[in-house]
């Protein structure tokens, strides 16, 4: 493929690489390996796409109902309204300039960081864009001072609690429950740092 985009300014090479990775993308294709994972803060509108998206993504493959979209409206709308950014703080996970996981650490208590609404993009996972996510998180909570991580999931999101073990969390509790229009065992996992 060099010999062919060989002939093209630099600028129409990066408009044919763009518009495959595009194809690619969608058409069910996983990124490309080479292609460039960057975490920013959250901007202007990224937290209503954090919002749409995971409530899309777990109607779509837990068939949760909009109850779960109400309890990420809740956490995003307290951290918008009263974060310290000194210790608490989001991340905008993004391959090729378009958006393709979140997460977001806040303050439980003067010791303890809680680690929220992690989600990657179907078309994202596999690439490590869940484990670079969780990886900023703890590095962030360690910084600012935190002495211990937890978190609180569901033992459906199985992908998500392997990466929790991989970062090197414990499960330390379970307690079914009724949300999001299923019975569901909720989980705390939690670390130090």
């Amino acid at each position: 493929m060099g010999n062919a985009l060989g002939p093209l300014s630099g600028e129409d090479r990066t408009r044919v690489i763009r518009a495959m990775r595009l194809i690619t993308r969608l058409l069910g294709g996983r990124p490309h390996p080479a292609a460039t994972l960057e975490l920013r803060a959250p901007e202007a509108g990224d937290l209503g796409w954090v919002i749409e998206r995971q409530s899309r993504l777990y109607a779509a493959e837990y068939g949760w109902n909009a109850d779960y979209e109400t309890l990420v409206l809740r956490i995003l709308a307290d951290f918008a309204a009263d974060h310290d950014p000194a210790r608490e703080r989001g991340w905008i996970a993004e391959i090729e300039g378009e958006p393709v996981g979140a997460v977001f650490v806040v303050r439980k208590d003067d010791r303890t960081a809680k680690l929220r609404l992690l989600h990657v993009e179907g078309r994202a996972r596999g690439a490590g864009v869940g484990r670079r996510l969780v990886d900023e998180v703890l590095t962030f909570a360690r910084a600012a001072g935190y002495s211990r991580i937890e978190l609180w999931t569901n033992d459906v999101l199985s992908s998500a609690r392997k990466l929790y073990v991989h970062a090197g969390f414990q499960l330390v509790g379970s307690e079914e429950h009724d949300s999001f229009g299923h019975r569901l065992t909720g989980e705390t996992w939690a670390r130090d740092l």
